[in-house]
């Protein structure tokens, strides 16, 4: 009991700190600057007195349940805790040193716990620098610059979650260093140029060690200027843009010698190979309507690597390319329906191995506090196709609730 009450104690002189220091943290943060993504505001946390750190702490919850079919097997039920993140930021003794930690806990997230080796907790550790008002220097390990709605947070999404291309040519985490150059304003043009330069084999790769690195960049215009309160970085009209905002985007990845079939993700290769990546997306939001489209791709030469001890083993690079679109409308009472197609083709170099699919996906979800608290629910049909021309034809419906700080 005395553990609890002092428990409750310090967590009371925390807010108490956090409410008598936030003019304080909001000046600092002002004059240099500092990015949204850095420090929120909002989430419970505090600064200190002499304003040499602050700390921010969020967390979240993505609690799902689902029934679907695939053809020829038995109906399944599904039921899980498909995120549990626990996420800091601020900054240490300067405004301009920014931080980021983001832990993930849930089964999905951590992976198969290997003994001699630790979960895979660690999704985002990364140290930031402000160098200038529109210049941030980043180092560690946190999302590439790639596809826009793998950048966007995944408590973020207007659906379950990310489209099929999404997983299987996104180019997800990695360690290296970081460029974000930014010119924002709401009614004039503006843009960002974003690079990396990174490790090449994900997230928490210890396994072994290459030559080769990954090189990425992108570039991301607002012809109509920026949306309110940075929102090309979460999905829906939730502002309800009063004048149509745009962002168009483009962005190339070369990963050196890669290791796993997916370059930062996937299984491991018997060779390395390196791999190309392109990515082209839109975004347009008015009044409540949200749409975005994407294109997604990854090219390598001899995709396929053989086991040296045994020539029947094979494992090959992901190669292919597919498409998104997705369309949304939020009505005032935010309740919100969304429809979103994909399409995916594989290279002929592997299509006896992966087949193309077609998804279809219709969603409704209800807005309690924006992203942070929702409903979700959705259902998705999938037309799979092999190199033989025989298809088959899975299905699922799903149910979410999103809950977080």
């Amino acid at each position: 009991m005395k553990k609890f009450l002092l428990t409750i104690v310090l967590m009371f002189t925390l807010v108490t700190s956090a409410q008598e220091n936030k003019i304080e943290a909001k000046e600092a943060i002002k004059k240099t600057g500092l990015s949204q993504y850095l420090n929120s505001s909002k989430r419970l946390g505090f600064t200190e007195k002499d304003s040499l750190f602050q700390v921010n702490i969020g967390f979240r919850v993505q609690s799902r349940i689902g029934y679907g079919k695939e053809d020829g097997e038995s109906a399944i039920v599904e039921g899980e805790i498909r995120r549990m993140r626990l996420k800091l930021d601020g900054f240490v003794y300067n405004p301009r040193f920014g931080y980021k930690v983001e832990l993930g806990f849930s089964a999905r997230d951590i992976g198969t716990v290997v003994v001699g080796n630790s979960g895979n907790v660690i999704l985002d550790g990364v140290l930031f620098y402000k160098a200038t008002p529109n210049l941030t220097i980043g180092f560690g390990q946190t999302k590439l610059p790639g596809n826009n709605q793998r950048v966007i947070s995944s408590n973020s999404l207007e659906l379950t979650d990310r489209s099929i291309n999404n997983s299987k040519f996104n180019i997800d985490r990695d360690f290296g260093i970081f460029l974000d150059y930014s010119k924002q304003n709401p009614n004039h043009f503006s843009y960002a140029l974003k690079g990396a330069v990174s490790k090449g084999e994900g997230r928490n790769w210890v396994k072994t060690k290459d030559d080769g690195i990954a090189l990425t960049g992108k570039v991301e215009l607002f012809p109509l200027g920026s949306f309110t309160k940075n929102g090309s970085n979460f999905e829906a009209d939730l502002m309800r843009e009063k004048t149509v905002k745009w962002m168009i985007s483009g962005a190339f990845s070369q990963n050196n010698n890669a290791l796993r079939s997916q370059g930062q993700l996937g299984s491991s290769l018997y060779e390395a190979r390196t791999l190309q990546s392109l990515f082209f997306d839109t975004m347009l939001k008015y009044k409540g309507w949200a749409a975005t489209g994407a294109y997604m791709s990854r090219m390598a030469d001899d995709p396929i690597t053989v086991s040296t001890t045994d020539a029947t083993n094979t494992q090959a690079v992901f190669v292919g390319h597919g498409y998104d679109a997705q369309l949304s409308y939020l009505f005032p009472s935010n309740y919100q329906i969304i429809g979103r197609f994909s399409t995916q083709k594989v290279d002929k170099d592997i299509e006896t191995i992966s087949p193309d699919t077609d998804e279809y996906t219709l969603g409704l979800s209800k807005y309690i506090f924006g992203h942070k608290i929702k409903l979700q629910g959705e259902f998705t049909y999938d037309n799979i196709k092999n190199y033989l021309g025989k298809t088959s034809n899975n299905w699922y419906a799903r149910f979410q609730v999103e809950i977080g700080i």
